[in-house]
Formats: structure tokens, C-alpha cells, sequence
């Protein structure tokens, strides 16, 4: 059993976040892996990437969005409540490398994959300008913990209820234009990956996103986290999550998402009558 120690709602009580006591998972996952979660023994598994670690505590933190059943029997678990399983760290690990000026992007829940990758990136001696956004003021989450893994954090909102009124992508284009960036980490809902991408391809910017959003059982025997990536089919929970951006065929994985993702399905929507408007 996995003793919740810290349980936080966020994002009006539609995100939850949950610091789990897993003290071997703790001492060896890396930014970008992802874990194995199941509430009871007949539950669903759901494979969600780490916010968070605490080697020393012994603790893993993860954030998920209340979407479904099994996400809604997590929501009732409270501190001191156990999860039944919590397996790994699965998945391939952010390869982390001083290049000098990085810009990471992330939108909605995908924040809290970023932050780890975006503080692994300044540990090591990068200049990490990051870009968080969400719909609105009140579903933003992790700005103080995105600022401390920043050198210069960026905050945007689609209704304008918080910082630069608009796209992440708005001001990713904007840094780019001014500023010697070598790398970019984008992650988020798909179409904002595919966005992000798209712009910083125009300025050669060599690009990373997470595919956890169409990963289902986490181990690749399902076969439901297919993508094309530079022509080839792989398996985002074993080959990824994390792939080079430039090369992922978003319009295939977002009509795959949009056939059995509600979620994905609104963002999609969502951002389609934002282009539109």
C-alpha cells in the first residue's frame, strides 16, 4: 500500500494533487518517467507522470485531472488514504544536457510534467525561460514552483484573466524572434504541442514534447499509445513519453485521441474556436 501523504486541489477542485510515500520509486526516478497508479484491486491502472520527487522523504508527487470513474475514486481518496499499487519509474528519462538558452512551454496538467524537466534543465547550468498557460487565472497551476525551476517565468491566460492574454505559442514566438535558443520542451494538450512545434521548426529550434496523453496501459501490450514519429510506429509508454516534436504526426494522434479522449477532444475543440474567434 502507498500512504498519500499531502493532498491539494487545484484548478477549482477540478486537479488534484497528491504526494504518495514511495521511497524506492523516489530514490531512482528521473524527470520525464511516469508511474503506474491504481486505487483498488479491481481499479483501472492509469499511468501518470511524476510532478515531483523527494529522494530524501521518500515521497513521489503526482496531478491528475478528474475526468472519469477511476480518476473520480482517486479524487475521494484523502491523506492518510492508501492507493493500492503504484509501479515504477516506467518510461524513458528527459536526456538533460547543458546547451545554454532553453524555453519550455507547457499548458493545463502538462505543467506539472514540465516542472521537473524545466528544473533538471537550470540545474545543470541552463538559462530556462519557461511559458505556462491555461484558460483562466484559476486553473493555472505551479506558478511558484515554475518560477523557482526558471530563470524567467512567463504566465498566459486564453481569457486574458492573467498575464499576456493569449497563447503560449504567441510568446514562444516572441522569445525565439529575440532570443539565441537552442532547445525547446513543449508539453501540454496535443494541439498545443502540435502548435508550439510548428513555430519553433520555423526557427530551427530543436524540440522535445511528451506524448503521456494517449499512453493507457503503460507498458506497450495494448497498443493504444501508437504514434508515427519520423515515419515510424512507437509506442509512447516504452519508446517515450518524450519525442522529438519535428518529427511527430500530431494530425494522426490527435484524430486517434479525439475517437475515445473526451478530455483531448475539448481541448482540440476549445483551441479550434479560440483560432477562430
Amino acid at each position: 500500500m502507498f500512504k498519500i501523504i499531502k493532498r491539494q486541489e487545484m484548478a477549482e477542485g477540478t486537479v488534484i494533487l497528491n504526494e504518495i510515500e514511495a521511497p524506492l520509486i523516489a530514490r531512482k526516478a528521473l524527470p520525464g518517467q511516469f508511474v503506474i497508479i491504481k486505487a483498488t484491486e479491481t481499479g483501472e491502472r492509469i499511468p501518470l507522470t511524476m510532478a515531483d520527487t523527494d529522494p530524501e522523504n521518500g515521497t513521489i508527487t503526482i496531478i491528475y485531472m478528474v475526468v472519469g470513474k477511476s480518476t473520480a475514486i482517486f479524487r475521494d481518496l484523502k491523506e492518510g488514504d492508501s492507493y493500492m499499487d503504484v509501479i515504477g519509474p516506467l518510461g524513458a528519462a528527459t536526456h538533460l544536457e547543458k546547451v545554454g538558452k532553453v524555453v519550455c512551454v507547457g499548458g493545463g496538467t502538462g505543467v506539472a510534467v514540465l516542472h521537473p524537466i524545466a528544473r533538471g534543465l537550470k540545474e545543470i547550468g541552463n538559462d530556462v525561460t519557461s511559458i505556462i498557460g491555461s484558460r483562466n487565472k484559476d486553473l493555472l497551476i505551479l506558478e511558484n514552483k515554475m518560477k523557482i525551476a526558471s530563470t524567467k517565468l512567463h504566465i498566459c491566460t486564453d481569457d486574458g484573466s492573467y498575464g499576456h492574454h493569449g497563447f503560449v505559442t504567441e510568446v514562444l514566438k516572441d522569445i525565439l524572434e529575440k532570443e539565441d535558443i537552442k532547445m525547446a520542451v513543449a508539453i501540454g494538450p496535443v494541439p498545443m504541442m502540435k502548435a508550439a512545434c510548428a513555430v519553433t521548426k520555423e526557427y530551427n529550434v530543436k524540440t522535445l514534447v511528451s506524448l503521456n496523453p494517449i499512453m493507457i496501459d503503460g507498458t506497450g501490450m495494448c497498443g493504444g499509445c501508437r504514434v508515427s514519429v519520423g515515419g515510424e510506429t512507437k509506442f509512447a509508454c516504452v519508446d517515450g513519453p518524450e519525442f522529438d516534436g519535428h518529427k511527430v504526426n500530431f494530425d494522426e494522434l490527435i484524430l486517434r485521441l479525439r475517437a475515445y479522449d473526451i478530455e483531448e477532444k475539448k481541448s482540440y475543440d476549445h483551441y479550434c474556436n479560440l483560432q477562430k474567434a
